[in-house]
């Protein structure tokens, strides 16, 4: 299955790390209707950005679990090959 990394550029100048905690529970309770799975994220607060990794059929199908689940929709996304 692809492995996607997307990007969300611009996040709210309120996000907490509690608040994306909050967001990425939703995304794992949402993810199996998509066949997407979220495998990590990563965030610097203080420029607004946050990293998703996640397995995923498709782009589009990784970004609806963000978009149906709450709305931090990313700005990017990338396919990726993992490296050892």
């Amino acid at each position: 299955m692809p492995l996607y990394l997307d990007i969300h550029e611009q996040a709210p100048e309120d996000l907490t790390l509690e608040v994306l905690e909050q967001a990425h529970r939703i995304d794992l309770q949402n993810q199996g209707r998509h066949g997407v799975t979220f495998k990590q994220y990563w965030a610097d607060l203080t420029v607004g950005k946050v990293f998703c990794l996640v397995e995923a059929p498709s782009a589009e199908a990784a970004a609806a679990v963000h978009r149906e689940g709450h709305g931090l929709i990313a700005n990017r996304i990338y396919e990726v090959v993992e490296g050892h």
